[in-house]
């Protein structure tokens, strides 16, 4: 579904120490290819079943989803 970047979040890919981990770009200004998801954890759940968010990012490898996650649950409190 598509929407308004106003109405998105936006992830990128944040490298450390041959770690790959998925972060929300608040401020839409960290440097990378980003990738767009409602800020819904339903939205969240179903990117993740379909692998959708390693895949946009081209990432190679495992990548920590989790920062992702808990930013959402902490958003729906």
């Amino acid at each position: 579904m598509r929407d308004l970047r106003s109405q998105l979040l936006r992830l990128v890919l944040a490298t450390s120490d041959d770690a790959q981990r998925v972060v929300v770009d608040v401020r839409g200004c960290l440097p990378g290819r980003g990738a767009w998801l409602h800020e819904d954890l339903a939205c969240w759940e179903r990117a993740v079943r379909r692998r959708a968010v390693p895949r946009a990012l081209r990432a190679d490898g495992p990548v920590d989803l989790d920062p992702v996650r808990a930013y959402l649950e902490h958003q729906d409190r």
